[in-house]
């Protein structure tokens, strides 16, 4: 269990140091290229390398992480069903909205995030859906399921309730993300439509709901035997995986292309509510034991008090 921990901060302190790296080079480097003669032959190989591939591997980092967390804290059941019905079906909705506009608008994807799938997507974009989907779901679920027990008239509405919260996180965080990834010097896809909102059509948003929210209510199907609740402690790691990640695309958003608005609602709608998810979460330790891959159903074992370790950043 301990290799697992180190394992996952290894994974997460990566993704965030490929974040702090890649804004190094879209904010200074490329509007800057005299900027390169200074560093030297290698320094050159690096940043060319950084630039064609460095979106790929902190998305894989990311990914790592969040599938190591989701094992070692839910178990092996509890990471797949929500893993491949993220990945299949986020990438089923951009091979849609791709070739035919819905549910997206007008967009095609450009370089630098890898192999495209059908030419059309790249293979790290459904790999993106689910480590983010992932941590807004937790962060809703934990929350609910903590403050809304068994027995309570409205228990039933836990499922909708938390796949409603999970998925206005996950759209919030897209409101620094596109222009952050669609407007800068280093664009990496592009809107065949000048949206309403800053570039980017408000259908958009409505995708990005709905195709969330269906990976979320699978998820919530396969997952509803038995209420997951973790503690604020162990939900410290997918609300430092949120809140990096929209940090990342705000400094890009408003450094990279002048906007405030976008980050003000990713702010307002997304870091706030999960911040405030993550205190309503419960504050004793929770542990739901991995099935060390074992095909039962994780959920009917009983959540049981244990100490677990902190799923902070590695000390630097």
């Amino acid at each position: 269990m301990k290799q697992l921990v180190n394992l996952e901060r290894f994974f997460l302190v990566g993704h965030i140091f490929s974040m702090v790296f890649g804004l190094a080079g879209l904010l200074l480097v490329i509007p800057h290229p005299e900027l390169l003669a200074d560093l030297g032959p290698f320094g050159q190989k690096v940043f060319a390398w950084s630039m064609s591939g460095g979106g790929v591997v902190n998305i894989i980092l990311g990914t790592v992480a969040v599938a190591i967390y989701a094992y070692r804290t839910l178990g092996l059941w509890q990471w797949l069903t929500f893993m491949i019905p993220a990945v299949f079906l986020s990438l089923g909705s951009e091979l849609l909205g791709t070739s035919t506009g819905f549910p997206f608008g007008e967009y095609g994807y450009l370089s630098g995030l890898g192999y495209k799938v059908a030419g059309l997507v790249p293979f790290t974009v459904p790999l993106s859906w689910f480590y983010m989907g992932f941590v807004c779901y937790l962060l809703a679920l934990s929350a609910i399921n903590a403050r809304v027990k068994t027995g309570n008239p409205i228990s039933f509405l836990r499922p909708i309730l938390s796949v409603a919260l999970g998925a206005m996180l996950l759209t919030s965080w897209d409101f620094a993300l596109d222009p952050a990834m669609s407007q800068t010097a280093y664009p990496f896809w592009h809107f065949g439509e000048v949206g309403s909102f800053f570039g980017t059509p408000y259908r958009n948003f409505a995708g990005w709901t709905a195709t969330g929210g269906l990976f979320m209510a699978v998820a919530a199907l396969f997952w509803n035997k038995k209420p997951i609740v973790l503690s604020r402690q162990q939900l410290v790691f997918p609300l430092v995986v949120y809140i990096s990640n929209i940090a990342f695309d705000s400094v890009l958003t408003l450094f990279g292309v002048g906007l405030w608005v976008p980050i003000g609602l990713s702010v307002l709608l997304g870091i706030v509510p999960a911040v405030i998810l993550w205190w309503m979460a419960s504050s004793a330790p929770t542990s739901m034991p991995p099935d060390q891959g074992e095909n039962t159903r994780l959920t009917e074992i009983p959540t049981t008090q244990v100490p677990v370790a902190s799923m902070g950043v590695m000390p630097k």
